[in-house]
């Protein structure tokens, strides 16, 4: 190609993915319960409509009433390989507006930078995909196989959206995804695993000026979180620190008593409740993470006959892993060369995206997008706009050098 027009397209590109990224970030998708303002379909019926006007196939369908996933189609009509973008529509809360620069919504750009609630996490970086599939099509660019483009509601709670996706089939004969999340442009071949516990302890209601008369589950619980940073500990002391993660964690977030019910600062509660946010890494056993916690409670109740506890495990996602001479990631890695001329930094993702779900499905992943990895979910949350631009050059050219081998 030539220069000029090598230039031209990059110019044409970068305002495209600009005002994609701007108009998606103005309608806001936070998911609230019963609120048609609040959630991610009026995002999905613009994708929708966006999508069909470039000239991809595309099929909307509904995970849950108002939660509708959108999976766009760019098929070649040539037998060869198919890729997968993914990214998701939905966005966590804005918080407090007054603590805002800038308004969440207005995807105001200052600087070279755009602010806004999803700006970074991960609007930006599905604009980026849908931009590098519609220069494609516009450059009628040759290609093999297909490309699909999955845009799936809830990735910020249980992922439904990915797990829908996944439950009708459209993984299967997926030979590569690149999941669209913010990480400086890093090829991100490795994320952490998570696991969501429920951990309870029971007791016996009593009057606080009379303790002896109940149970107490508020101390059996204080013995439960201080055995579990022991356990965090020994992990970290067994596996050191990964060379892309850093190091595994147990994290009680929620602590709640009672469990049900007014507290009063003169009622021991019967009932004590905490949540684990644990974050794993390659060489944890989920399973025997869960037993251990269990011999955490046994061995409390050999010198406390009252004690009495219970873990429930509500969400399971496990560490992944790609090798770095997996087709996508070589395609990858050569794309950044292509674009940059600098070597790739390897990295990982400190949290689980929908991509963990796609590598159970049997699908290689690897992790690219532009945004500081540390800035998803605060306040005046912001990408990069030359960032941006470079992401999706990178996408497109990933592309093509999978298809076309």
């Amino acid at each position: 190609m030539r220069e000029t027009a090598a230039s031209e397209r990059l110019t044409r590109d970068k305002q495209e993915v600009i005002s994609l990224t701007q108009k998606l970030v103005r309608i806001p998708s936070v998911y609230k319960l019963n609120d048609p303002d609040g959630n991610e379909q009026k995002v999905a019926l613009f994708m929708t409509g966006y999508l069909r006007q470039m000239g991809v196939d595309v099929h909307v369908e509904e995970v849950v009433p108002g939660r509708p996933n959108v999976i766009g189609i760019l098929d070649s009509g040539k037998p060869g390989k198919t890729l997968l973008f993914e990214g998701h529509t939905d966005v966590v809360t804005e918080g407090d507006l007054s603590s805002w620069k800038y308004p969440p919504f207005s995807g105001e750009i200052v600087d070279g930078r755009m602010y806004g609630r999803g700006t970074n996490d991960t609007k930006g970086n599905l604009a980026a995909a849908v931009t590098a599939v519609h220069s494609i099509i516009k450059d009628r660019e040759v290609f093999r196989g297909k490309i699909i483009l999955c845009i799936p509601c809830d990735e910020e709670g249980l992922m439904i959206g990915i797990k829908h996706f996944i439950k009708r089939g459209w993984a299967e004969g997926v030979d590569g995804a690149i999941i669209c999340e913010p990480g400086e442009n890093n090829l991100c071949i490795t994320q952490k695993g998570a696991m969501r516990v429920i951990v309870k302890t029971f007791g016996k209601m009593a009057h606080g000026a009379m303790p002896l008369s109940g149970i107490n589950p508020n101390t059996r619980m204080a013995k439960i979180i201080v055995e579990l940073e022991k356990l965090e500990n020994a992990e970290k002391e067994r596996l050191g620190k990964h060379p892309y993660l850093g190091w595994p964690s147990i994290t009680p977030t929620i602590l709640r008593a009672p469990v049900e019910g007014e507290p009063q600062i003169n009622v021991m509660p019967d009932q004590c409740m905490t949540t684990l946010d644990i974050r794993t890494v390659p060489g944890q056993d989920h399973g025997v993470l869960l037993e251990q916690i269990q011999d955490i409670f046994a061995n409390l109740k050999k010198t406390d006959p009252d004690f009495r506890a219970e873990a429930e495990l509500i969400e399971d996602r496990p560490w992944t892993k790609t090798d770095r001479n997996d087709p996508v990631v070589r395609a990858v890695d050569k794309a950044y060369r292509d674009v940059t001329g600098k070597e790739p930094i390897y990295y990982g993702v400190p949290g689980a995206t929908d991509g963990t779900f796609l590598h159970l499905a049997g699908v290689p992943i690897i992790t690219i997008g532009a945004g500081d990895r540390e800035i998803p979910h605060h306040i005046n949350e912001y990408i990069d706009l030359d960032e941006l631009a470079e992401v999706t050059e990178i996408y497109r050219s990933a592309a093509l050098a999978f298809l076309n081998g």
